[in-house]
């Protein structure tokens, strides 16, 4: 009878001391795994932090020279940023300038509080 007891308190217990997890926006999910992944590789946030660092917008052709790649492949990771909301563009002429977006200054700062470090 006391193991009774004890296995109906340790089911008693089990019950009682795991709560489901609480409810995610699925929205909001994808949303943040898309500006993350966008982040996720070395030439976007490198492009990402090069943008953020500079005083106006920057075109496609300084930042190929500065990153070493292709303008193909600036021109493509420029638009995933777009697409996930990290920079904006604007087109003067036949040229292309980006700039950061608020978004992209409060996460490059959080990441810099995280580091210890403010640019």
């Amino acid at each position: 009878m006391a193991e009774d007891a004890i296995a109906d308190g340790a089911t008693e217990e089990a019950e009682t001391c795991c709560a489901p997890p609480g409810d995610v926006d699925s929205d909001a999910i994808a949303i943040d795994l898309q500006v993350l992944t966008a982040m996720g590789n070395d030439t976007r946030y490198e492009l990402l932090r090069r943008i953020a660092n500079a005083d106006d917008g920057v075109c496609v052709c300084d930042l190929e020279a500065a990153v070493g790649v292709s303008q193909s492949a600036v021109s493509q990771a420029l638009s995933r940023l777009y697409t996930a909301g990290l920079v904006t563009r604007r087109k003067e002429g036949s040229w292309r300038y980006y700039e950061p977006t608020e978004t992209t200054a409060a996460l490059l700062e959080t990441l810099d509080d995280l580091r210890g470090t403010h640019e």
